[in-house]
């Protein structure tokens, strides 16, 4: 990213009014397709919407960085497990879309227990002139046929549609909480807190275990699988991040069950600063390779850190996103805010990396200068085009004007998903049930 990175113009925020949203409206997953022509958002409502990003015209060349709703449709509806009496939420955890072989666009939703593919796809015509039915659709009495007719194809408006091509299921006990796409584009696994299954995408009744890490004994369980991601570029060759705060890279040409990692990634503990808190604090809650395939990073709560894959012993970078919280955690505990589940993502050249944080506010961090800043995505400065200003937070001793109080932060309104254009400098952020949609400022 430029010397810009501290004035990012709001480019369009999506709304819903404040007053009036629900808990289905609450956005869970946020993710750019692979040219950033198309963003999708999940919600805990079980509705994805899609957005398309505006071609530029003449005559209003700045409108291009413009992202309009596309298509909307319900992936996911309630459910209700009856062998185990538990509800099923229709809340997308996640969404990954797969890369554009022909006209129509192919994405994957995943709520806590089913994963499917749809097809979106455009018609601008429709046939007319059938035999055997009218226009209207009933069939008709052949008796009545007295001539052929040669169906043809009549202009209509453009109609965005939804379809269910393939639908995952009953693979998982617990609670899917990622979904990866194998850079062979022809298989992606689904993690839950227990295993990892890999998946052909044409085969729907049959996935393969990769990872099981369920104790012959449930008492004995000391972690859980938090995130999963496929290499970028090398099929073979995935990690997996824990509870615990490891992370383990596992090469599937080693073995079928892949039980044996090929390299574990983890910080030693330091053992002066070992708290109550010192292990949930340490979970991660994402890990993302970078687009060049040679580094990791992860999120826990209060860090981000990027890994080189060839140095296991410790973190090549460590980035505090909210240093201040540490002396708040008791807090944070009672509330259950110290259990969320902060994402990270990189920029397109893999220079700049982003994270969320509390009071609508995100953070961005540059490898290359060691600058960092606090953005805020509100509705106060969500007018089109305006600038976006550094925010500060005072953790003790005189307040400036400008800073905000860490007394004062509002922890009911959080950042946790946010995605990066593959290409360019635009971001979207989810602000509870809001979507902003930032750019680089264009003069």
């Amino acid at each position: 990213m430029e010397e810009e990175i501290d004035t990012r113009k709001i480019n369009n925020s999506f709304l819903r009014d404040h007053n009036y949203a629900t808990e289905a409206d609450i956005i869970s997953t946020v993710e750019f397709n692979p040219t950033g022509e198309l963003l999708a958002t999940g919600d805990k409502g079980g509705r994805v919407v899609v957005f398309q990003r505006e071609q530029e015209s003449k005559n209003q060349p700045h409108r291009r960085g413009e992202y309009n709703v596309y298509s909307t449709f319900q992936s996911h509806e309630p459910e209700f497990d009856y062998l185990k009496s538990l509800e099923i939420e229709e809340k997308i955890n996640k969404i990954r879309w797969l890369p554009q072989q022909n006209a129509a666009y192919f994405l994957l939703s995943t709520n806590d227990k089913t994963v499917k593919l749809w097809k979106i796809s455009e018609r601008d015509k429709r046939p007319e002139g059938y035999n055997l039915k009218d226009e209207d659709g009933r069939i008709r009495d052949p008796t009545t046929i007295t001539s052929l007719r040669v169906p043809v194809l009549r202009p209509m408006d453009l109609m965005v549609e939804a379809t269910p091509r393939r639908i995952f299921s009953n693979a998982h006990t617990y609670h899917i909480n990622s979904i990866s796409v194998n850079s062979d584009y022809e298989t992606y696994m689904s993690t839950d807190d227990l295993r990892i299954n890999l998946w052909n995408l044409e085969i729907t009744n049959r996935s393969f275990n990769i990872v099981d890490i369920k104790p012959a004994n449930m008492e004995e369980l000391t972690e859980v699988i938090t995130a999963a991601e496929f290499h970028p570029n090398q099929c073979n060759t995935f990690v997996y991040s824990s509870s615990k705060g490891s992370i383990r890279l596992c090469d599937m040409r080693a073995s079928a069950l892949c039980d044996n990692h090929s390299k574990f990634f983890e910080e030693p503990e330091d053992p002066s600063n070992r708290s109550f808190f010192s292990e949930i604090i340490s979970s991660i809650s994402d890990v993302k390779f970078s687009h060049s395939g040679r580094y990791l990073m992860t999120r826990d709560y209060l860090t981000v850190k990027v890994w080189d894959l060839n140095m296991e012993s410790k973190p090549l970078e460590t980035y505090q996103v909210h240093d201040y919280l540490r002396s708040k955690l008791c807090s944070l505990y009672e509330n259950d805010c110290i259990f969320d589940k902060f994402e990270c993502v990189w920029n397109g050249s893999d220079s700049v990396i982003m994270t969320g944080s509390y009071n609508n506010f995100f953070r961005m961090f540059d490898r290359n200068t060691k600058r960092d800043v606090t953005l805020e995505a509100s509705r106060e400065n969500s007018k089109p085009r305006a600038i976006l200003k550094p925010r500060k937070v005072c953790v003790g001793g005189k307040r400036r004007k400008d800073e905000i109080s860490v007394d004062s932060l509002d922890f009911s309104k959080k950042i946790l998903h946010t995605a990066w254009h593959p290409f360019e400098n635009i971001i979207a952020v989810a602000a509870t049930n809001n979507l902003y949609i930032f750019q680089d400022k264009v003069n």
